[in-house]
Parts: structure tokens; sequence; C-alpha cells
């Protein structure tokens, strides 16, 4: 079978290998599609600080059981399937306090670990979770991206008839502004400086999507909820500027969700922070209740995500999928990759 190998920043290379054995907890699955996300992209141009090459990469996938381990009863050959991705100790505080998406020895699947992008994976059927039949594998391959966005949403307590500003427009943000609608926000305001993916989120359901070139976040934060502002912002883009719209133009007392990933170190005004008494909270990737709620908020209709998939690229095509990115950053949603045909 193929596998690919990034053996350093911008080098795939294919590997020929044996299809691998299953130990009896596992599960053989034929890897279908595989979506890559801005981690990936680090990755790529060697700016991911946790990832060493040679490196398999492979994390937003969905695929097909062909072979169950003798002690798995829960799991059959022919189902469809995303996987989640963690690998972790069990061990440690957070491990053994439910939070497990915080181990102390976190590693995932295409970073610290070998991920799927292969033709075949041998993985623990506990990091399996079996979607509908009617639902797509390219759908399905963006069900890791749509649990991180389900775990931020699920991060404020006050979400269910809230007010919510969501600041950035990439697959993220507009995968959270679906998450918060469907987990039940009463307003939800997105914000970019791009009119195509601003245009994307009205599409996909946000209240309000504004472009804050022309419009100033504090006059767009004014005129969607009035002088009592958003009651949290999420903050999806991941720069000092967007940072620091959140932090001034926040109500007193309330909350902001940092969920990009920052690339570089942080400049905070934290004597607003401390002013204002503001909470300055952070999301990181999910847990399986995320998967469940995930999924289900898909099954109900309450998610699109179809519409994100930009474009296509063939197994072989790994690395023109990366260039083609680069070269379409503004109107490039989400890329899959088909591992098969």
């Amino acid at each position: 079978m193929l596998q690919e190998v990034m053996t350093a920043p911008g080098v795939i290379e294919f590997q020929d290998v044996a299809i691998p054995e299953i130990k009896e907890d596992q599960v053989l699955v034929k890897m279908m599609r595989l979506g890559i996300c801005g981690s990936d992209i680090h990755v790529y141009h060697g700016k991911h600080p946790y990832t060493k090459y040679p490196v398999t990469q492979g994390h937003e996938v969905s695929g097909q059981i062909v072979k169950v381990g003798s002690a798995v009863t829960s799991l059959s050959a022919g189902q469809k399937v995303v996987l989640e991705p963690q690998v972790t100790c069990g061990k440690c505080y957070p491990c053994t306090h439910g939070k497990y998406n915080l181990c102390n020895e976190l590693k995932v699947m295409g970073f610290q670990t070998t991920g799927a992008a292969s033709e075949y994976f041998a993985v623990d059927a506990s990091k399996v979770d079996v979607i509908p039949d009617s639902m797509s594998y390219d759908e399905a391959a963006l069900i890791e991206p749509l649990s991180v966005t389900v775990h931020a949403a699920k991060r404020f307590d006050g979400l269910v008839g809230g007010n919510v500003a969501i600041i950035g427009c990439g697959p993220i943000g507009l995968l959270l502004a679906q998450s918060c609608k469907a987990l039940g926000a009463a307003k939800v305001l997105i914000t970019d400086v791009s009119d195509y993916r601003l245009e994307l989120a009205r599409s996909l359901g946000a209240d309000y999507a504004i472009n804050t070139a022309r419009v100033s976040y504090a006059d767009a934060i004014e005129q969607v909820f009035g002088p009592d502002k958003a009651d949290v912002i999420y903050e999806c883009a991941g720069n000092n500027a967007t940072m620091d719209m959140a932090i001034q133009n926040s109500r007193k007392g309330a909350k902001i969700i940092l969920v990009a990933v920052f690339a570089d170190w942080a400049k905070v005004d934290l004597a607003r922070l401390n002013d204002s008494e503001l909470t300055l909270d952070t999301a990181m990737m999910y847990r399986h209740e995320d998967y469940v709620d995930a999924l289900r908020i898909v099954a109900e209709g309450k998610v699109q995500l179809k519409p994100l998939i930009t474009r296509h690229f063939a197994f072989k095509d790994f690395l023109a999928a990366y260039r083609y990115i680069d070269a379409n950053r503004e109107h490039t949603m989400k890329v899959v990759v088909d591992i098969q045909d």
C-alpha cells in the first residue's frame, strides 16, 4: 500500500509499505478522505513547533472498516467511520480527571505520531466513531474540525440564548458560527476582511457578517448587539491585532475565548483585561462527547459541511494540494485529498 511521508518542510514522498497487521483491540480502516487544516500547513512550511520530520500526516480523515480485531465487539467490517486522532497516556492528572485533550503526554496523529495518510490504517477501536450511511466520506472528513468548534462553543456556559461574536471567517470560524447556532445561540455575528468569506458565512446561517475593513469592529458590535455588546467573543484569527480588537470591544465582565493558534508570542493588554474584569479563556481540541455532538448536529441538518469543500486532489497529488492552498488563500476553505477514488 502507499503511505504519504513528509520528509522535510515542503517535501512529500510516497512509500510502498505492507498493509499493517492489527492487534486484538484494533480495526483496519480503508482510508477514503483526508482534509488539510491550518496546522498541516504549518508542518508543510516547517513552522509547527511540535512536529519533527519525517512524519506521515492525516488527522481529519474518514474511511471504512475492513477488518476488526478478535477483542472488538462494538464495530464490524463495512462500517463508515471517522477517527479521533488523540493519543493520550491515560495516567496524568488531566487524563484521570476527564480532560484527556490536555494530556501531559498528548500526541496527535499526523504531528507527533503516525497519521492516517495511507491507503490502510490500523487504529485502536476506542478511537473510532461510526458515521451514518447517509453521510458522505467528504463530509465525514470535516467532523474532526467541527468537533474543535463544538468543544469551543461549549466552553461558554451562557451559549444558549446568548449573543456571540466571532472574529475570523476561516474554516474554523465558519464551523464555529454554525456550531454556536446549532447549540442554541440567539445571535451570531462573524467578522472578516474578505467579502467572499463573509458571503459564505451568510449562506451558512450567520445572522450577521460584517467586513471590518469598511466598518470598525466597535461599530459592528454596537450595530448588532447594541450598547450591551456581545456575551462572548471567539477569536479565530490568531494575531495581535484581532486579539486586541476583542479585548477593546468586550463588555465589562464578558468572556473572550481564543480558538486560533498563535504562531508567535502574543502581546496582550492585560491592564484592560484587569480593569474590565474580562475572562480570557481558551479551547484545546475536543473530547469524545464533542464528536458525538458534532455527528448529531450534522445528522439533524443544523450544520452544512459540503459548501466548505473548495477542491479535491488525488492522493498522489498531495503536494499539489498544498501549493494550491498557498496560491489561493482567500478563496480556499477546505481542501480534501481523495486517498481512494
